[in-house]
């Protein structure tokens, strides 16, 4: 009878664990991804204009011109304005987006075209961003209720975890995630995962820099689609922290505006 009891308590044990384990990759993950969020707090506002290079499957490229503008909110996720400076054919285009932590988030495009501001459909979100690799979902702030999260594994100074979208709309099953935890939890590369859980897209960030002595900000966003083999570069400037953006800048009102 004891040997049984100890074999038992050893079983039991070995469950136990297991259990442990699993709660602890969710908690972790979590704790990173909030990690993160702590770290990048107070910023504020800012601007930064960015060229934008399309590259096609045969090598073409063409470029476009933009400007970004972001709010920061505690209270909800961020607001955000972008604006189409160049050339011709996409001057003028702007989007506005409201990300919420809780629930589906607000977009409206502008279309200089017809001088009319049209609501994106929360079931459109995961096209195609003016033509590049980029959703219209991958354009809001990465609040941490928008997803359930698994630490993976640690390699180095990088933190793996994976991210699963609470919006059942979402283009994405999951995001394999990369942190640098000795800089600011800041983002090293997100792996986009599509409905079908294949490999469709990877956004990979280089040349940071970091603003105040305490915001990381890539100047390279390298969003390369391996189901297409397309890509999208995105190269910023230097961000302006100090342009004390508020509330109106971000209305449909204001959106028609910029882009007119």
């Amino acid at each position: 009878m004891k040997r049984i009891n100890f074999f038992t308590s050893i079983i039991a044990t070995i469950l136990l664990v297991s259990v442990t384990n699993a709660q602890s990759n969710e908690e972790r993950g979590l704790q990173i991804a909030k990690a993160a969020e702590k770290a990048d707090e107070g910023f504020g506002s800012s601007i930064v204009e960015l060229q934008m290079t399309l590259k096609n499957k045969n090598g073409q490229t063409s470029e476009r011109f933009l400007t970004t503008r972001t709010l920061e909110l505690t209270a909800d996720g961020d607001k955000s304005m972008i604006v189409f400076e160049s050339p011709k054919d996409v001057k003028g285009t702007a989007t506005l987006t409201f990300t919420h932590k809780v629930g589906a988030d607000d977009q409206w495009l502008y279309l200089p075209s017809i001088k009319r501001v049209k609501r994106i459909s929360s079931n459109n979100k995961s096209g195609p961003f003016v033509g590049s690799e980029f959703a219209y979902e991958d354009l809001s702030s990465q609040e941490v209720e928008k997803y359930a999260y698994k630490f993976l594994k640690e390699e180095g100074d990088f933190l793996l975890v994976e991210q699963d979208p609470v919006d059942p709309k979402s283009g994405y099953t999951r995001r394999i995630v990369t942190y640098n935890k000795n800089k600011g939890y800041r983002l090293e590369k997100v792996e986009f995962y599509d409905r079908k859980n294949a490999l469709l897209k990877t956004l990979s960030y280089s040349d940071y820099k970091r603003y105040k002595n305490k915001f990381w900000r890539a100047g390279t966003f390298t969003m390369v689609n391996h189901q297409s083999n397309k890509e999208t570069v995105l190269k910023f400037g230097e961000y302006n922290f100090g342009a004390e953006l508020a509330e109106e800048d971000f209305t449909e009102v204001a959106l028609k505006r910029a882009g007119s």
